[in-house]
């Protein structure tokens, strides 16, 4: 899980660092398609099936996938890759909300509530920080850029309620991934070519990425990490996967030099704090019962 979280972390920079040489939503359009090729073939070798009755949701699911990284290739153009990281993994907890409301057996507790205000307040802290007047037109243009990428965490979260209230929950890992990246591929290369963002120059730096994005992140990563599900708590992987905006700020600093405020970290602890509140509360709550007894 910290190999899986410090691959998740460097996405953002990966996009950031090579966004010159070719287009972010350009490059997670193709990684999108090679990623699902090696998705299609590793079915073909295991002879795997579409699950009957899925196509519906799955072009749902695939299209708030496409969605989610349309906005956050957009907002990497205006922000940084430490807010873009922090913003994203906002997507538990609006998928928290979202479950909150579609099904019975995951109504919010006392304690997740409270981790939701303090998420909130967090996010609140983390946009007036993004708009000080220091550098004028310039953090009006990285506020904007904050917007859209927790706007992607908001897809995020949408996609999650999607897989778990419709035919997807029976279907396997791998299919459910196919969906998202066929569909990724087709409608962020059209997005691609509408908003002009076309540039690839094939610099080592940039073909690297694109090859590290699409078989490390987009395969293996994920591929990873629908195995450790089968194998481990759920809720114990999720504690871990707080470390991805954790390294994301922290790489965001070291390899791009990004000037991180103290009151974006304020507010990034309350963001945090509240997530793990609101997804590691299985976990939490059993810690709590003998100070209720005692």
């Amino acid at each position: 899980m910290v190999l899986l979280c410090l691959v998740w972390s460097l996405q953002q920079v990966g996009f950031k660092a090579t966004a010159q040489d070719i287009s972010p939503i350009l490059l997670i359009a193709l990684r999108s398609g090679i990623a699902a090729a090696l998705v299609g073939a590793l079915m073909l070798a295991r002879r795997e099936r579409l699950t009957p009755n899925t196509w519906r949701p799955g072009l749902v699911v695939g299209s708030l996938f496409a969605f989610e990284y349309l906005l956050l290739g957009a907002g990497l153009r205006h922000t940084s890759a430490a807010h873009a990281v922090v913003f994203l993994y906002t997507g538990p907890l609006f998928a928290a909300l979202g479950l909150h409301l579609k099904l019975p057996s995951e109504r919010l507790a006392p304690l997740q509530w409270l981790g939701v205000a303090l998420a909130f307040a967090g996010i609140a802290t983390a946009f007036i920080v993004g708009a000080q007047p220091s550098n004028g037109t310039a953090n009006a243009n990285a506020l904007f850029g904050d917007f859209l990428c927790l706007a992607a965490g908001a897809a995020w979260g949408a996609t999650t309620v999607v897989i778990r209230c419709s035919t997807l929950s029976r279907a396997s890992a791998t299919q459910t991934l196919l969906y998202q990246l066929v569909c990724a591929f087709a409608l962020l290369l059209v997005a691609a070519a509408v908003l002009g963002q076309l540039t690839f120059h094939p610099t080592r730096l940039a073909v690297g990425n694109l090859v590290f994005q699409a078989v490390i992140v987009s395969f293996a990563s994920f591929l990873a990490w629908f195995h450790l599900l089968r194998h481990y708590v759920a809720s114990s992987l999720g504690i871990f996967s707080f470390m991805t905006p954790m390294f994301g700020v922290l790489l965001g600093a070291w390899l791009l030099d990004e000037q991180i405020k103290p009151g974006f970290l304020l507010g990034a602890g309350f963001v945090l704090a509240g997530i793990l509140l609101v997804s590691g509360y299985s976990r939490i709550k059993p810690a709590l019962r003998p100070a209720k007894a005692a």
